[in-house]
């Protein structure tokens, strides 16, 4: 299944999967959505684009090495936890922080901090094992 038209229009259609990823993401905790879902939806993209055109494009499109990634993820969804503990509250209790950035309030939570780790984790430790099956296939 490695057409033209799917090698033409796989860019395309990961990026697509990618913002609606973020969309899923950022949604996640008022309806249904979050961190889990979202990673596979943007490994469902990294799949397409690995299909389409290769191990070499999806590694081009990550930069950082998939299990870099789940890292960063993981050290995120800990860290997430901390301001709850050194305020002497329960673990993976909500904190808040609200500012104004250009006449525009902004709050940020913990809780979508520890969604966005929980995301890259996913996005990372699957992708690395879809990476590691397609090379193995193509050899």
């Amino acid at each position: 299944m490695n057409t033209v038209i799917f090698r033409t229009v796989a860019p395309f259609l990961t990026a697509l999967m990618l913002l609606f990823s973020v969309f899923v993401l950022l949604r996640g905790h008022n309806e249904p959505g979050g961190g889990f879902i979202g990673g596979l939806i943007a490994v469902s993209a990294f799949a397409i684009l690995g299909i389409a055109c290769g191990v070499a494009a999806v590694r081009r499109a990550l930069v950082m090495h998939p299990m870099s990634v789940a890292a960063s993820g993981l050290l995120l969804a800990v860290a997430s936890v901390l301001p709850s503990l050194f305020k002497s509250q329960a673990a993976m209790t909500s904190q808040w922080l609200e500012f104004t950035l250009f006449d525009t309030p902004i709050a940020l939570s913990t809780p979508m901090f520890f969604d966005i780790g929980v995301y890259l984790v996913v996005v990372g430790a699957i992708t690395s094992i879809a990476l590691s099956l397609e090379e193995r296939e193509s050899d």
